[in-house]
Order: structure tokens, then C-alpha cells, then sequence
């Protein structure tokens, strides 16, 4: 029996939809590699510049065009100490990140916060990190001079102390180079400009480059599923 037109059209429209489909999936951008979350205050939130500019956003456009398909998180929360850094981290680990980046502490140090309560908060997160086999990123802080050469000694003495406990990979400052620049500073001083930005993600790329090696070698190692 000769089949309908009706039938003919169906098996027409029918192709047509497959091979549509088809193009799509074959043009389809592959999933990502990865995903990094960054935690921190106003420094990484980016308070005072777009979204776009603030070096989260600026790490994930320098990862993609480097051919490194991986999403970058921005999880910074102006005004935020290490304690509420350590109080939220169960919630960042929820997204099931594969590298978290580490860099708070700014606030604690404005703030007078006792530097010991700053290490006990930075050892708990990284503790946990290393549980959770997440691959941490830390990034140090330094204090301003006119908080007492005691109290300033102290803060900067807490991060290489903790790196060297836990073993994250270690950035000693995020703002090296920005700091008390003002060409890359916004007027307050203590915020950077989307220039100052892509100086932070100068220092903070080539950290990423090799805790994305740690993760690729950590999965190489696993046993398969």
C-alpha cells in the first residue's frame, strides 16, 4: 500500500526535527570541567565596581579564553569576617565545588578582631576543605600600619602559620601590588578599581592554573565508578 501524503509530511517533519536536533547537539558547547567558588568580603565581591569586573568574573573570562572550561563562583559578601565565612561554608559546599578559594580576613582586621580567633576560623575551613577532598586556594590579607605594629605582626604571621598546617596552595597577599596604589584603588582607599581587579587576577590565575593540575590529578588517581 502507497503511503498517505499525510504520512509522507509526518516522516518529512519528523527528519527534519532530528537532524535539527542533531546540529544542535553536535554544535554544542561541552560541559564544564569544573567549578571554583570564591569566598571572601567586599574584596571579592567586587563593592564599588560591576559584576563583570570583579576578579571572579575576570579569573572565569581569563580561564575560557586560556581554552580551561571551568565556572567561577563569586560567593564574597561585603562586610563579612571570618566567622561568617566559616559560619556559611556548609552552604558553598553544597554547590559541590572542586576548588575554593579562600580569602577573608580583612574585616577581621579592621575590626580588631584577635588574630587567634581569625586562625582558629581559617584551620576549621580548611580542615573541613581537606575532608571534603576540595582543593583550597588561600589567599593571606595584611593590616594597616596604624593598628600597632603588635596587632599588624600578628594578623600577617596568621596566614603563612595556617598554609603551612594545612597545605593549601598559598597566595601570601590578594592586594600585592594594589594596595595603597591609588591609580588602582577607588577613593576610599581600600577597594579596587576594575583595573586594580585585573591586577588580583594576575596574582590569583596562575594559583588556579595549579589547583585545577591538583583536581585533574586527584580524579586520575580515583578509582573508576
Amino acid at each position: 500500500m502507497k503511503p498517505t501524503r499525510f504520512a509522507v509530511c509526518a516522516l518529512a517533519a519528523l527528519v527534519a526535527v532530528t537532524i535539527i536536533a542533531w546540529s544542535r547537539g553536535a554544535h554544542a558547547e561541552p560541559p564544564d570541567e569544573g567549578l571554583i567558588v570564591a569566598i571572601g568580603d567586599s574584596l571579592t565581591a567586587g563593592l564599588g565596581v560591576a559584576e563583570r569586573d570583579a576578579w571572579p568574573a575576570q579569573l572565569e573570562r581569563r580561564l575560557r579564553a586560556a581554552g580551561l572550561r571551568w565556572k567561577v563562583v563569586n560567593a564574597g559578601i561585603s562586610g563579612e569576617t571570618s566567622s561568617g565565612a566559616r559560619a556559611r561554608l556548609e552552604w558553598v559546599l553544597r554547590l559541590k565545588p572542586d576548588i575554593v578559594v579562600l580569602a577573608t580576613g580583612a574585616n577581621d582586621g579592621l575590626r580588631g578582631v584577635p588574630p587567634h580567633v581569625l586562625q582558629g576560623n581559617l584551620d576549621a575551613m580548611l580542615a573541613t576543605l581537606g575532608a571534603r577532598r576540595v582543593t583550597a586556594v588561600l589567599a593571606g590579607m595584611q593590616m594597616l600600619r596604624n593598628l600597632g605594629p603588635g596587632y599588624t605582626t600578628a594578623f600577617a604571621r596568621v596566614y603563612p602559620d595556617v598554609a603551612l598546617r594545612h597545605r593549601p596552595i598559598f597566595l601570601p597577599f590578594l592586594l600585592d601590588g594594589v594596595a595603597a596604589n591609588p591609580a588602582l584603588n577607588q577613593p576610599d582607599g581600600l577597594h579596587p578599581t576594575a583595573a586594580g581587579y585585573r591586577v588580583v587576577t594576575d596574582l590569583v590565575y596562575p594559583r588556579i592554573l595549579e589547583a585545577i593540575d591538583r583536581v585533574r590529578a586527584t580524579r586520575s588517581s580515583s578509582p573508576a565508578r
